[in-house]
């Protein structure tokens, strides 16, 4: 039993990688219907429309020293006329599907923060 306790203690203690702000984060866009994928570079706190979604970029952070590496951002899209948000959190860029958008129509996910 102490060892199991042993065990789920250590399991608590994650090792946390430095990270930087990016300015904005440039996104994927999919619309399910037609297949036209569309890129859409947001800066933090503005929003873009892609299709009947509104994707708004709250954050978008990468490994400290390496933009290009694996963003990560905090975004929100809803549909233009609805009040409550599609999707509402953090979305990875090497692993959209951890926490994926669910709409009948569009996908989207995160490419990579803008730095400039």
């Amino acid at each position: 039993m102490l060892a199991l306790c042993i065990c789920l203690a250590g399991a608590g203690a994650v090792a946390q990688v430095a990270t930087s702000q990016g300015n904005g984060a440039v996104l994927r866009g999919l619309d399910k219907l037609t297949g036209k994928a569309t890129d859409l570079e947001i800066r933090d706190g503005e929003m873009a429309s892609f299709g009947s979604v509104e994707v708004t970029v709250h954050e978008c952070r990468y490994p400290q020293g390496d933009p290009a590496g694996d963003a990560f951002a905090f975004l929100t899209v809803r549909e233009a006329d609805e009040e409550e948000p599609a999707f509402r959190g953090w979305m990875i860029a090497s692993s959209p599907a951890l926490n994926a958008m669910e709409h009948q129509r569009y996908d989207v996910w995160v490419l990579r923060c803008t730095t400039s």
